[in-house]
């Protein structure tokens, strides 16, 4: 496993399990203990996906020490709404069974919420409840707001990146104030474009880099998260894709490779747009 160095010092595992839309209860609880037997130890929560106590149990049946877990979970847009950010925290603590996360951050930048959620934030992390801090779908408008009072720099950016959504100026703008990028929906999805089917794992460019490295479309894609220095969190709950996705370590890919993925950027969405959403 290779680690990223937070902007606090902070470790943070390259690859982590994304549990966004796995089912609360058995579902979870099988796929994230699949996770951790195949290597992985960061796993990827939030308050919105209502699977947090699912997390919390697999991880202490997993038998693996709390230490060696890196647990990200996210301030859901109704608590900050509800201006109740220390309760949701506390009780995201207490569905995982946990006394501290490695890193909170706010899910969505929600209008005229989102700056006072920071400031809030800052006192969690000042209290050591907290490893970490960072956001969410934050673009580059959302960082420059939370700037103008922020005494703690979020630690990381966790946004929608993939080759048709590469993110370059604001990877860069993160970069020049030290926070680290964090890639979901890294693999893509199925999107219709023009009335064709979009899906990058049937991607030509991307089997063509998979064949010469005997890797399929995913890893090359994890890959190329790795040579960029992003944090990627895939999900999946068939296990031989969940072992599949962790298998990047033994390979790397040239300055071409990397420069042919890029060019596969269309900027397009496959979730939300975080200046125009409504949950």
């Amino acid at each position: 496993m290779k680690y990223n160095k937070l902007n606090n010092g902070v470790l943070i595992p390259s690859l982590g399990y994304g549990a966004f839309l796995v089912v609360d209860g058995d579902e979870c609880v099988r796929s994230i203990k699949e996770a951790l037997e195949s290597g992985y130890r960061h796993i990827d929560t939030a308050a919105a996906y209502k699977n947090e106590e699912s997390v919390g149990l697999a991880i202490k049946e997993s038998g693996i020490t709390r230490e060696e877990v890196f647990i990200t979970t996210k301030l859901s847009n109704a608590a900050q709404r509800n201006n109740d950010i220390e309760g949701a925290f506390t009780q995201s603590l207490t569905k995982l069974g946990v006394e501290y996360i490695d890193l909170y951050i706010i899910h969505w930048p929600v209008k005229e919420c989102f700056v006072n959620s920071w400031l809030e934030l800052e006192k969690i992390y000042k209290s050591g409840r907290a490893k970490a801090i960072g956001v969410s779908n934050f673009n580059r408008h959302h960082l420059e707001d939370i700037k103008k009072v922020w005494s703690v720099v979020p630690a990381l950016n966790q946004i929608e990146l993939h080759p048709r959504l590469t993110q370059k100026p604001l990877i860069k703008f993160c970069k020049e104030l030290g926070i680290t990028v964090e890639s979901w929906s890294p693999l893509g999805g199925n999107w219709e474009s023009g009335g064709l089917k979009d899906n990058l794992l049937e991607n030509e460019t991307l089997l063509a880099i998979g064949q010469k490295y005997n890797k399929s479309t995913a890893q090359v894609i994890l890959r190329w998260n790795m040579e960029l220095n992003i944090v990627a969190i895939p999900k999946s709950i068939t296990p031989s894709r969940i072992k599949e996705n962790i298998d990047i370590f033994d390979f790397s890919l040239t300055a071409e490779d990397i420069a042919a993925i890029d060019a596969l950027n269309m900027d397009k969405r496959g979730g939300p747009d975080p200046d125009n959403f409504k949950f």
